[in-house]
């Protein structure tokens, strides 16, 4: 007498209502072993009760189509179309506070997962990463070509005239607020852009040898241009300084 056998893989089964064209089940293989070859997944995914408090506790699942459990159960029942359909716009929504982590009871972290899979949208180029990661671009160009981050007084209507009409609102009195509210830097565009040479090339090569440039590219071409640019510039000025300190000596 057979038994019947059962498994919590989920077959492909396509969308019969999408006037979408179909991605590939080699496609979707493919960016499905990405995520799962990283070191972290093991870490993250152990199972899933279904029973729902990642979910309950979630401050984003409050506010859009997100659910914690679903991530979860989705990449558990290794759902490949779920999975990449989720990739499209759900996992933008996770506010990365880890309360789901915090309170699962077997130990998953759904905030973990979408942070892999947010990973792997920006390696495979995915719509959905360039859209989110476009108005941050000259966030990017400063970070990676100086190793220091936006000044708070950058933050204003005439550089971020793109935000939108919500940006009025963190145009304001910066003194008197640091003045009520202490902050741990009083940097500006001016200090903090003051990168040691040095630094900043070491920290370039990082960005480059870590791949975090080789996805730069697929996802903003022209900045990863423009960063390249910049850096071989900065590449240049510290050989030459080298070179002036090797004839002092």
């Amino acid at each position: 007498m057979s038994h019947a056998t059962t498994s919590r893989k989920q077959e492909h089964i396509g969308d019969p209502v999408s006037d979408k064209p179909p991605v590939s089940r080699d496609k979707l293989e493919e960016i499905f072993q990405d995520i799962q070859a990283d070191l972290r997944y093991d870490f993250e995914l152990n199972g899933c009760l279904n029973c729902g408090i990642c979910t309950a506790t979630c401050p984003s699942a409050h506010y859009y189509d997100y659910s914690p459990r679903e991530i979860v159960q989705l990449l558990w029942t290794e759902n490949l179309e779920g999975i990449y359909d989720a990739m499209q716009e759900k996992i933008w929504s996770c506010a990365q506070c880890y309360t789901c982590a915090a309170r699962c009871p077997f130990g998953n972290s759904p905030g973990g997962l979408v942070m892999l899979m947010r990973e792997v949208a920006i390696k495979h180029g995915m719509e959905s990463a360039k859209n989110v990661l476009r108005p941050f671009s000259r966030v990017m160009l400063k970070l990676i070509s100086t190793g220091n981050q936006l000044s708070p007084d950058m933050i204003n209507p005439d550089h971020f005239a793109d935000w939108g009409p919500n940006i009025s609102k963190i145009d304001a009195p910066l003194a008197v607020l640091r003045r009520a509210i202490p902050m741990p830097t009083l940097n500006t565009i001016k200090t903090a852009w003051e990168v040691n040479l040095k630094t900043s090339v070491e920290l370039y090569t990082i960005w480059e040898a870590s791949g975090v440039l080789d996805q730069l590219e697929t996802i903003d071409e022209d900045l990863f241009d423009v960063i390249t640019d910049i850096m071989d510039e900065k590449r240049e000025d510290w050989d030459d300084f080298l070179e002036e300190q090797e004839d002092e000596d």
